[in-house]
Parts: structure tokens; sequence; C-alpha cells
């Protein structure tokens, strides 16, 4: 054991409650800070301010939240086995140190090539090492409470870009964007780095401690018929590991990969120009700022509310549920001109988007277990990260050539419909069956043992 190790499960013993919410605690920290900063909530009041000032086209400023979301397409699998290697904590430790530096260094661009360098690969981290470190360390350390763990980091998330982002804008009306950004960048060195390094563990098994700790599993007879031999049901905690070769064999894996990319392509279109879309409207920024704050705060309550459902109905079917409130309300965007409407479709867009985030990082380990979750965590980021990535751009360039949001909102809202009817398919993954030995018992005069799966 390394002294960071031993000092960890010291602690753990030390506290009077289960040490995974001291890993939550973390998520918390690294939500009001890191998580923030590279999120198109917060960039969306940048939008305005940095594109009248440098002369810019908002399809071009578009393109590096889209191209830094490319870059994590590629990035992510390997992300994804460093955290099954190494955890969680030494990624996000180094992730919120980067994303620190490009803040302030964003604080000084006068270019476009300047601030595509800085912004691209802060972007990259924010979709790669971010969105899946995250939720992978809280899934590692629970199993039961598994759905209050991730909500509550989805909670912090939600608190931090609904206040965030209405800061940024007082202190860019107040001041300037620039000192925006550098505000950014300290708030992220002082809450991201270190309590990353110190606190976060790989998994409890490494200090000797259980996973939450789980109960025993319930009579599939009492369940669900769809449901009863996987996860991600009512009742059913024990856990099935699959490895990555028996998880890309199984037909829910590829519709939740795509339905990830849909959903997600349609938030990070949205979130990111709601508050363009409310100023092209006639709202005044101030008032139209309010939006991005909304989007944000709507989820916090949502996310309880979809934790709470997460163990009494099976998981596709809320999947389902969340889509549909997204595309009511991205279509209720399209005709919102004035406060109210904008308040209401905002906080119609936040409640289901609390709920997909929810979802989607829960799906992944109550189907395939925690023993390579990051590694098949990291494969289906590609397709998430590059919806994010189509997103903001396809939005961008649609109003640079009808110079109106409502296209591409509606777009989006048939979008995620479509993926809410796909999501019913996707049913829980049966239990892996055991591989055919290699050799017949007793042939090969070796022990018995399992043959290897072919693409693990």
């Amino acid at each position: 054991m390394t002294n960071v190790t031993v000092w960890r499960t010291r602690l753990a013993h030390a506290l009077p409650f289960y040490y995974g919410w001291a890993i939550v605690a973390n998520g918390v920290a690294v939500s009001l800070s890191t998580r923030t900063v590279m999120a198109v909530a917060t960039l969306s009041v940048f939008v305005v301010p940095m594109t009248q000032s440098m002369g810019w086209s908002v399809g071009m400023f578009s393109g590096a939240v889209s191209l830094g979301g490319l870059v994590a397409v590629f990035v992510s699998p390997i992300v994804g086995r460093w955290l099954d290697k190494y955890g969680a904590g030494v990624i996000l430790g180094a992730g919120s140190f980067a994303t620190g530096a490009v803040a302030i260094g964003l604080a000084f661009v006068t270019h476009p090539i300047a601030f595509y360098f800085l912004y691209v690969p802060g972007r990259m981290i924010f979709s790669g090492p971010l969105e899946m470190g995250l939720p992978t360390a809280i899934s590692n350390w629970f199993i039961r409470r598994r759905p209050m763990g991730l909500a509550v980091d989805a909670i912090a998330k939600g608190a931090g870009l609904s206040i965030v982002p209405w800061v940024m804008q007082l202190i860019i009306t107040g001041y300037d964007w620039r000192t925006a950004w550098f505000t950014l960048g300290i708030l992220t060195f002082a809450l991201g780095v270190v309590p990353s390094l110190l606190l976060v563990a790989r998994r409890p098994e490494d200090m000797g401690l259980e996973p939450d700790p789980a109960p025993a599993r319930q009579d599939p007879a009492n369940q669900d018929a769809d449901d009863a031999k996987g996860s991600g049901n009512s009742g059913s905690f024990a856990e099935i590991d699959f490895t990555v070769g028996q998880a890309l064999r199984t037909r829910a894996f590829w519709i939740l990969a795509i339905f990830s990319g849909a959903s997600m392509m349609v938030q990070a279109g949205v979130s990111l120009h709601q508050v363009s879309h409310y100023i092209n409207q006639g709202i005044d920024p101030r008032f139209a700022a309010i939006s991005a704050s909304t989007f944000a705060l709507a989820q916090m309550p949502a996310t309880l509310l979809w934790a709470a459902l997460a163990r009494r109905m099976p998981i596709r079917f809320l999947m389902m549920a969340a889509s549909f409130v997204v595309a009511l309300a991205a279509a209720g965007t399209v005709m919102s001109d004035w406060l109210l409407p904008e308040i209401i479709s905002a906080a119609g867009i936040g409640f289901g988007v609390g709920g997909l985030h929810l979802l989607i990082r829960l799906v992944w380990a109550d189907y395939y277990g925690r023993q390579n979750l990051g590694t098949i965590r990291g494969l289906t980021m590609s397709a998430q990260v590059g919806g994010q990535a189509l997103g903001p751009v396809i939005a961008g360039f649609m109003f640079d050539y009808f110079d109106s949001y409502r296209i591409p909102f509606t777009f989006f809202a048939v979008a995620v419909f479509l993926a809410g009817i796909m999501a019913l398919a996707a049913k829980p993954p049966q239990a892996p069956t055991p591989e055919p030995l290699s050799d017949p018992p007793g042939v090969s005069g070796q022990p018995d043992r399992q043959a290897p799966v072919p693409g693990d």
C-alpha cells in the first residue's frame, strides 16, 4: 500500500459513515468548479460578448465546442482503460489543473486560433475525463444506493451550472468577459485539484471495504418479466460483470450508445444556444441569462425524482419519459419570446436533461457491472461525446443560415423524441454464460480454465 492508500484506509475507518460518501463529496467540489468551466451552459453567456468584441461568427465560435468533443471521441477509450487501471483520482486531479490553466489562458485570447488552441483541449477534458471520471468513481463505490450517489453528484452539477453562468454574466456586465474567465480558473484551482488526489480511491476493495454494501439478489420471479435476468430494474442490485467483449455482443450496448449520442446532441445544442436565442428574440441579456440558470437549477429536484424511480421502474421506460419531456420543452423554446415562456421551457428542458444525465450514467453500471465499467464507458462515450459535438455546431450554422434558432430547435425536439422511442428496445442483457473451455477437462493436463473472450 502507498502512503496515500494507508491514509485513506485510516480515514475510512475513522469516519462515522461509509467512505463512498467522501467520494461523492469530492464529486460535489469538482462539480462546483472544474465541471462548470467548459460546460456549454457556462459558455453560453460568453457567446454574445466574445463574438461581438472579436467580430467572430457564432458558427466559428460554436465550432470550438464541437472540435473539443471530436477530440474526446478518440481520447475517451484510452481514458476509460486508465480509469479501470489507476482509478479516477489522478485523472480528476490532473484534469482540474489543466482546466484551470486553460480558463486563465482564455482571459487573454485575441485571435480565433488562440481561442481554439485553449478551448478545444479544455472541452476535451470536460467531455472525456470529467464526464467519465466522476460517475465512474461513484458507480464503483455504490450498488444499492448508486442512484442516490449519482443523484447527489448531478444535483451538485446542477447547482454549479445554475450559479456559475449567472455569476459570470454579472462579472461580464460589471467588468468584462476576460475577468470572468480568469475567475473561473482560480475557482478550479481552489476546489478541483487537491481533494481529488487525496480522497478518491479506485474501488472499495482496494481499501478492504465492501461496495455499499450490496444486499442479496431478489427472486427474479417477482420482477418484471422483461427485466428479470438483468439489472436496472426494481429490486435487483446484485452485480453481473461483463467483459468488454461480452458487452459488445449485446443489443442493449448499441442501442444505449445511439440513444446517448442523440439525446446529448440535443442537450448540448439547446443549452449552448438558448441564451443567444432569447437575446435574438429581443429579451434583455440579463433576463435571457436566467434561462441558463433555470435550465441547470431545474435539474436538481428532477434528479431526485428520477433517482427515486430508478429502483422502482425499468430504466429504459424512464429514459423514454425523460426524452419526451425534453422534446416537449424544446418545442416550447421555439415559441418562447418573453420571460415567462422562457423560464417554463428552460425548466422543462432541465427537468428532462436531469433525468437523461442520471439514467445514462446509471444504466451502464447496472447493466454491465463495475469490473470493466471504465473501459465500457470509454467506448460508449465516443457516441455520447460525438452527439455533444454535433449539437452546438448544427445549431450555430443553422442560425447563421436562417438567422433564427427556430429550425434547429425544432430539429432537436424531433430527434430526442425519436431517441425516446428507441430506448424502449434497450432491455437489460442476460447474465453472460460461461465461455467454452479451451480444452476438455483432463485432456491438456492443465487446470480447467475459461477461454478468453475475443475482443477483450
